[in-house]
């Protein structure tokens, strides 16, 4: 079939491209195709934005090439952008507007030749499938049919809308217990042979004397424990290129063989976890084998529920919701490896492509189990629900690849549970080795899991959860739907389930901002926990520091002293919580009765929808509420002296200049005390490492490198000292890379900033990532920076502006080697762009952390008064410039630039770069001709 022009619009220009070739055309004629009758694009959202439309909506002729590859190549990577869409078809990636339009139009036609050849898999599913996406009016489907058409068809047996994968999806099965895994220790020698092999399966050379001594010293964390309550601690900085990554696969994976057990490695981002999963490649290249040996490990929150999907898939069909969106996830969840919708196998990109209503969108956040509504065993795709599946697997793999929220927050469940005498959830009762990687950020990560947060929204959340949505065409399940049925013929359980229903209503309901904080009119609060909130938006207001309410933080002050409205308030709120906590911890003393009653009777699957609703119910009734009853609690105190465990404050989150949520938190001053008691002390062996683990400046004040790292990790109050090693980069940073710190631009002027950053980049030609300690400052410096490069014809993108999720910019930015891209933290943690897409590194300003209530206690607790409390911001400064500057350099033949924009940044900072990258101060101007030469 002929196809429509295609359509590139890359900065500054646009291009078409038909059966006559590709020219250049201005910006009217480029919108007029864009709204015409039929169009080729790639991401139609992203390309309304760049034209300065608004992002569209599905249309029989707006053709997005995006699309039809998630058709032809479910669960395959691809960049989402034109160059990203050529590369992954295999074409070379097209500079400048004509190449990018037609090699659009070539990729369509790759595509639909795959589709039309002899060895594409499942032709006739595909076949199915697409006739539902036509009767839809999917724009791709009369090109998909001819293509499939153009080989021989099986004939169809019997009619179906190819939407339902949850009934062609393997079944998981049971197996016996694995049991305690063994005790033989991995030695030094051992792990250096194991290494050796993993290089040559690699197609590497042998390992480099750093990478040995790297795997040899993590054995340690691999040896058996003398004493309960001894773990083997091993803090290891590898810095970037030492190849840690390996070198601690091959003691995990020995440990692994000889004790039968499982190594967990935990990451703070999906981007290692991904590295780690193709690592593990050299352990296992077979991938049958590998997928049953290694198995990415993340929270429920993360995979697809098949009961979602069905809900919209019915929901679609009867015109309410995207079916098109629904059928290609259907398609990619046939051919998923595990389900992952969030840094998985699962295109992120694909329902940001059109203007979708939020709660239409076939997205992660309307697909997965985001509120612990899991009717478990009662769900009728159970026993192919990819949740399941990935929990099996990981109780029989090898190595299991999860992340720091996982572990910490699943570790903390498990301790409260055997504080109980109830057996552990299951998925981490095997965490006694542990390899924490990017360790710098197991701080973060314990001060998440291990805080409380009485909020609006969170408030919401849990009445949603005991009551179900109560809002017209909302998909959900509340308690009468999970357990209204079992609890049916046990009188006291269904009193304890309907008391803790009507209970609920007490909790706000949907539209609590509105009511308590309304753009305009009086407030409306109802029910206690609303009027609580509004009187404590009351104190924030009259106390939060001047000017506060019109940035982008929000507000927050000291809870104490408390207002007596705030404090008359908590009361009634107190009550009403305790009113909720009571029958849901009747209710599940009489689901444990039946358990125990019935034991003889039960089958396993009414068991594991009861043990199932025994952990939610255990979330909130033993941990969630109790911890807010017991802050509102601590208001009732005479004394105003805080707790010196933790730190209390109110908050108050806006957006746009709206309120958008208050809250009373509260945070342990120091996370790593319960972290230790949860997860490092029961473990028999942990790695803590990361190529930024040290602080070098500490040196300069008569310091061990390692003291912050101790006190970060939990490992100062460890009984047995942990081991430290520090490794250091191979690479020659003084003849790769230059760190600039520019003198005379005005770090509080947006325009000088933008202007500052226009130059740079032109002057390294595209490749550049600037980094923002504010979103509102990455704003206004996007708004002028991005005409300037457009001229040049250099991409920008953008976090928080850009229809993007943070991994997909990432990996366009990739993907595109001349292209720029503008961050802030996410950003700074999860890019991985080794070779020239990356070259110039630009921060707009110090990243000191923000000075908020919780910075501030930590500061007295953890540094103290003067150059002491100095020196613990120093450090956190200095952790976040070698994070950045780590990002820099990822290959020996990598070169790139690091520019502070912030004249007053003290040169101190820098101690935390590695040897040989030395500090220069100049101007602008100079240093943009320094880039120019050092990068041409």
């Amino acid at each position: 079939m002929p196809l429509p022009p295609a359509l590139a619009t890359p900065p500054g220009a646009g291009a078409m491209a038909d059966d006559a070739g590709a020219r250049l055309i201005k910006r009217g004629e480029a919108e007029g195709l864009f709204t015409g009758p039929a169009v080729i694009v790639a991401h139609a959202g992203l390309t309304a934005r760049r034209l300065g439309l608004a992002p569209p909506p599905r249309g029989p002729g707006l053709f997005d090439a995006l699309e039809l590859f998630a058709f032809v190549r479910p669960a395959t990577f691809c960049a989402p952008s034109p160059p990203g869409l050529a590369l992954a078809v295999g074409l070379a990636e097209p500079a400048g507007p004509e190449a990018q339009a037609l090699a659009l139009r070539e990729a369509v036609g790759l595509l639909l030749d795959e589709l039309a050849g002899p060895d594409y898999p499942a032709r006739e599913a595909a076949f199915t499938l697409n006739e539902t996406l036509a009767r839809a009016g999917w724009p791709w489907a009369d090109h998909v049919r001819a293509a499939l058409s153009a080989r021989p068809l099986r004939e169809r047996r019997e009619r179906s809308s190819g939407l339902d994968v949850w009934s062609r999806l393997p079944e998981w099965e049971d197996e016996a217990p694995r049991g305690e895994a063994g005790c033989s220790p991995v030695d030094s020698e051992s792990a250096r042979i194991r290494l050796e092999k993993l290089l040559e399966a690699a197609g590497l050379d042998e390992a480099r004397p750093t990478q040995s001594d790297y795997a040899a010293e993590a054995a340690f964390a691999f040896s058996p424990r003398d004493e309960e309550g001894r773990p083997r601690v091993l803090l290891a900085e590898a810095g970037t290129g030492t190849g840690k990554t390996l070198g601690y696969l091959a003691p995990a994976s020995l440990w692994a063989e000889r004790n039968a057990g499982a190594a967990w490695v935990s990451t703070y981002t999906r981007a290692l976890q991904r590295q780690i999963d193709r690592e593990s490649a050299g352990l296992w290249p077979d991938p049958e084998v590998r997928r049953r040996k290694a198995v990415v490990r993340k929270g429920r929150e993360n995979y697809l529920c098949l009961l979602n999907l069905q809900d919209m898939v019915q929901a679609a069909q009867l015109g309410n919701g995207d079916l098109i969106g629904a059928a290609l996830v259907a398609r990619w969840a046939l051919h998923s490896r595990d389900g992952d919708m969030t840094g998985g196998d699962f295109p992120g990109w694909l329902p940001g492509l059109f203007a979708i209503a939020p709660g239409g969108q076939a997205s992660a956040a309307n697909l997965v189990d985001r509120r612990g509504e899991c009717v478990h065993a009662a769900c009728p795709h159970y026993r192919t629900c990819f949740v399941e599946k990935t929990i099996r697997a990981s109780r029989k793999a090898d190595l299991v690849i999860a992340n720091h929220a996982l572990v910490v927050t699943q570790a903390a469940f498990d301790g409260a549970r055997t504080a109980r005498g109830l057996k552990q959830d299951g998925e981490t009762a095997a965490l006694k080795r542990i390899v924490f990687d990017e360790g710098h950020h197991l701080f973060e990560a314990a001060d998440s899991a291990f805080s409380a947060c009485l909020s609006g929204q969170e408030a919401a959340e849990l009445r949603r959860w005991i009551r179900g949505p109560e809002g017209r065409g909302r998909r959900g399940r509340g308690l009468e739907q999970r357990l209204g049925e079992l609890c049916a013929d046990n009188e006291p359980a269904a009193k304890a389930l309907n008391d803790a229903i009507r209970a609920a209503a007490a909790l706000p309901g949907e539209g609590v901002s509105g009511r308590i904080a309304p753009a305009s009119g009086e407030i409306n609060p109802v029910g206690p926990i609303e009027r609580f909130l509004a009187a404590a938006l009351d104190q924030l207001r009259a106390r939060a520091t001047e000017g506060t309410s019109a940035n982008e933080f929000g507000l927050e002050c000291a809870v104490r002293p408390v207002t007596e409205p705030v404090l008359e308030a908590a009361r009634a709120a107190a009550q009403a919580l305790a009113a909720v906590e009571a029958p849901l911890l009747a209710l599940s003393r009489h689901l444990e009765d039946i358990l125990d009653d019935e034991a003889a009777e039960l089958d396993s699957g009414v068991r594991a929808r009861i043990e199932g609703a025994l952990r939610g119910l255990d979330r909130r009734a033993r941990m969630t509420l109790p911890g807010w009853r017991a802050m509102l609690a601590a208001l009732e105190e005479a004394s105003d002296e805080p707790d010196p465990d933790f730190v209390d404050w109110l908050s108050a989150e806006a957006a746009f200049g709206r309120i958008q949520d208050v809250a009373l938190c509260r945070h342990w001053i120091d996370p790593t005390v319960p972290l230790e008691a949860a997860v490092i002390m029961p473990a028999h062996g942990v790695l803590v490492t990361s190529a930024t683990l040290t602080d070098p400046g500490a040196v300069e004040d008569g310091g061990d490198p390692f003291d912050a790292a101790r006190v970060r990790t939990g490992a100062a109050r460890l009984i047995e000292p942990a081991r430290t090693l520090k490794v250091e980069s191979p690479f020659d940073y003084a003849a790769n890379s230059r760190v600039l710190v520019v003198t005379d631009v005005g770090k509080d002027d947006p325009r000088q900033t933008a202007a500052a950053m226009r130059e740079l980049f032109l002057a390294a030609g595209g490749g550049a990532l600037g980094l923002f300690t504010a979103i509102r400052r990455l704003k206004a410096v996007y708004e002028r920076l991005g005409p300037e490069l457009a001229k040049a014809g250099i991409p920008l993108y953008a976090q928080h502006v850009d229809p993007l999720e943070v991994g997909a910019l990432v990996d366009v930015f990739r993907a595109e080697r001349d292209s720029c891209l503008l961050g802030t933290d996410a950003v700074r943690d999860g890019v991985d762009v080794p070779g020239r897409s990356l070259r110039l590194l630009a921060f707009d300003r110090a990243p000191w952390p923000r000075p908020d209530l919780l910075h501030r206690a930590r500061r007295q607790r953890f540094g103290g008064e003067g150059a002491a409390g100095r020196a613990w911001d120093d450090a956190l400064a200095r952790g976040r410039i070698a994070q950045a500057f780590g990002r820099l350099i990822r290959r020996a033949d990598d070169r790139g630039v690091f520019v502070m924009l912030d004249a007053a940044t003290p040169t101190r900072l820098f101690a935390a770069l590695p040897p040989g990258a030395e500090v220069r101060r100049m101007g602008l101007a100079d240093a943009v001709e320094v880039v120019r030469e050092f990068l041409d």
